[in-house]
């Protein structure tokens, strides 16, 4: 018995490396597995700070009522500028539309330079150097005497209202932090969105109670000079200087990636550019109503809120093209039933349906053009889509201007469903690829 004892342990010996060896895969398994968990706990870790760095801040929300307060004070005249020239000057629709759209001339012409210039040097500076002399602006108006002098400021107030939108919307972009900025633009939309729309109300309302335009003036005055003050408190944080910046060349002063996206913007913001400036006066002269314009603007503003704020989720997602697209349908559907005009039913509930898609399609596309830019070309960005927007909306305003006046304004409406549909065709076989394909962040 004594003789098998070795053999015995030696078996039990080969039986135990057999197992050892055995369970060492196991080992090695169960260690990646617990190195891959560990991995998507932090990967989880990271997405919840990311989530929870503010995008309230001080700053952020200084812009916010700053580009508000700009908005308001230059729209609350906007609506009411067509019955003002009609009734102060006698002025005809085409030397309306004429007059109106010589701030989006001027807007144009220092938009893609303010880009270059906000991108350049002491993005603080220049925006409190804009703000004050868009404020200043404002005295020209209770001055004006004659239609000419009228012209002249409006054409001058073009200047740095296109200057000092560029520089607040990319102080904006600096004081976000980088994983709330497509969700931050959103809501930072939602400011002069908010204002193009109830700044117009406001006005009529006032205008229908006072029948007064020089206090209409003042008003504005006081509005912007309130947002002079805000403009002036906004902090931003030190910028690092770019190394290897390429040479002067046309992307300096407008986003050449951008391009088609620019021209999608261009037909969307002609739309605007008739609806904005005319609905008032076929308000008054075809529907019979003053008081009812304000009714739409408000309408208008509760879709852009009920949009900004439900889109909000998929712009944190980076859903982009997908807002853009629902956005741009939406809107469609307005505008045809607008220009439809069966009856003053279709006059307020295609407010609501145009508020609701450019609530969604505009910060869509802002995102989008800062998307396809170094990070050193927010100006330019900023600019190129402000620009597009504007040659579409001085399209806009002259345009329907002039077809309102001979061939009235069924057809102006009409040409607005015509060209908001083209962009939401452009945008869905075109445009979203084009994006995508040239996307950097």
């Amino acid at each position: 018995m004594g003789n098998f004892a070795p053999e015995m342990d030696n078996e039990q010996n080969l039986k135990n490396k057999t197992e050892a060896a055995a369970g060492a895969p196991d080992k090695e398994a169960v260690k990646e597995s617990k190195d891959a968990v560990k991995e998507s706990r932090d990967a989880v870790k990271e997405s919840k700070d990311a989530v929870k760095e503010k995008l309230w801040n001080r700053n952020y929300c200084v812009a916010m009522l700053a580009n508000f307060m700009m908005f308001f004070s230059f729209y609350l005249l906007t609506p009411l500028l067509p019955i003002y020239l009609d009734a102060e000057f006698n002025a005809g629709k085409d030397m309306i539309g004429l007059v109106l759209s010589g701030y989006v001339i001027a807007a144009l012409v220092v938009r893609p330079f303010s880009g270059f210039v906000v991108d350049s040097f002491d993005r603080k500076k220049v925006l409190v150097l804009c703000f004050f002399f868009f404020f200043i602006c404002f005295t020209g108006y209770i001055g004006a005497g004659t239609l000419l002098m009228f012209a002249i400021v409006r054409t001058i107030h073009g200047l740095p209202f296109g200057a000092t939108t560029v520089a607040n919307s990319t102080a904006a972009i600096d004081v976000l932090a980088s994983s709330r900025r497509n969700e931050g633009m959103g809501f930072y939309g939602l400011s002069n969105n908010l204002a193009m729309a109830i700044a117009p109300s406001a006005g009529i309302w006032i205008y229908s109670a006072t029948d007064n335009f020089s206090l209409l003036f003042w008003i504005s005055l006081v509005v912007a000079l309130i947002g002079f003050w805000c403009s002036t408190t906004i902090r931003l944080p030190r910028r690092k200087k770019v190394e290897g910046k390429p040479p002067m060349s046309l992307d300096h002063f407008f986003l050449t990636r951008a391009w088609l996206m620019a021209i999608n913007i261009c037909l969307f913001g002609l739309c605007w550019g008739v609806m904005a400036n005319y609905v008032a006066l076929y308000g008054k002269e075809e529907m019979g109503i003053t008081d009812g314009t304000g009714i739409f603007f408000a309408l208008l503003s509760i879709g852009l809120v009920i949009s900004r704020l439900y889109g909000a989720k998929a712009l944190r997602q980076g859903k982009l093209t997908e807002n853009a697209m629902e956005g741009a349908l939406i809107s469609s559907v307005g505008y045809t039933l607008f220009a439809i005009a069966p009856g003053a039913w279709a006059f307020y509930v295609s407010a609501m349906l145009i508020g609701l898609g450019n609530g969604r399609m505009y910060p869509a596309f802002l995102n989008m053009f800062i998307s396809v830019a170094r990070h050193d070309q927010r100006g330019t960005a900023n600019s190129s889509i402000l620009t597009s927007w504007d040659v579409g909306m001085g399209l806009g305003i002259l345009a329907g201007g002039v077809i309102t006046e001979y061939c009235g304004f069924s057809a102006a409406f009409w040409v607005t469903a015509a060209s908001q549909i083209a962009g939401t065709l452009l945008l869905l076989f075109f445009t979203r690829r084009f994006f995508l394909s040239r996307k950097l962040v």
